[in-house]
């Protein structure tokens, strides 16, 4: 079954692209109205150039797509305070006084994507599917590619997972041995410390022994001058 009418006929393929409503500006260019968006019944028409009877008749056959897709119809209070707040929206086809209406249908860019692939007999629908097909076909192409390029990461990565793997005893060997060095390390600290702790004793064991030379020494001195006496 080629693509477009398996686009035509199968709501799972088209919900697998409904996300891509950015081809429709690629197609033509989409007149919202001035809430910036939404389009009317008429510009939904008017997009695809066809009657806007065929446009309702498609939104009555698949109204349950549709309404998921975003496609609202609004009535009461709702129409009157979506007027309200859009002011111009209340003039259709350039008309100089207000239109009463009973609902108003509002369609979502995915709405009118949606239409477009659903609408058989429009030039512009059968656009919009063959861009979207192509489209799809590059962004496949574009996840393959990625696909590949994230299967490649992953085998670099279990590369680096493998040499770590093998790195791992060595860096045990190597810690092992810097905690043999911190130990003797450690030991030769002891040794320096008792060192430095015996030097100290020594020099003060010596500052005691020059003075006591001092001290025999001036005993000395007045022996002398005694016996000069």
């Amino acid at each position: 079954m080629p693509k477009e009418v398996a686009l035509l006929e199968s709501r799972a393929m088209r919900d697998s692209v409904k996300g891509h409503v950015e081809v429709l500006d690629k197609v033509k260019a989409l007149r919202l109205l001035p809430d910036s968006m939404h389009v009317s019944t008429d510009g939904v028409a008017g997009y695809f150039e066809v009657s806007t009877a065929v446009i309702r008749q498609m939104a009555s056959r698949h109204r349950e797509e549709l309404t998921e897709n975003g496609m609202q119809v609004l009535r009461g209070s709702d129409l009157r305070e979506y007027q309200s707040d859009n002011l111009s929206l209340s003039f259709e086809g350039g008309a100089s006084y207000p239109q009463r209406r009973s609902s108003l249908t509002l369609f979502t860019r995915r709405a009118v994507l949606n239409v477009a692939m659903l609408l058989r007999d429009s030039d512009i629908a059968r656009r919009v599917r063959t861009y979207l097909l192509d489209a799809e076909e590059g962004w496949r192409e574009g996840y393959a590619s990625l696909d590949r390029r994230v299967t490649d990461v992953e085998h670099c990565l279990a590369g680096v997972g493998t040499a770590l793997q093998e790195l791992g005893p060595v860096l045990n060997r190597m810690s092992q041995r810097l905690d043999s060095l911190d130990q003797r390390l450690e030991a030769t600290n002891r040794v320096v410390g008792a060192m430095s702790n015996r030097l100290c004793e020594l020099s003060d064991d010596m500052i005691r022994m020059d003075a006591r030379m001092d001290d025999f020494a001036r005993q000395l001195r007045d022996l002398r001058r005694r016996r000069r006496r």
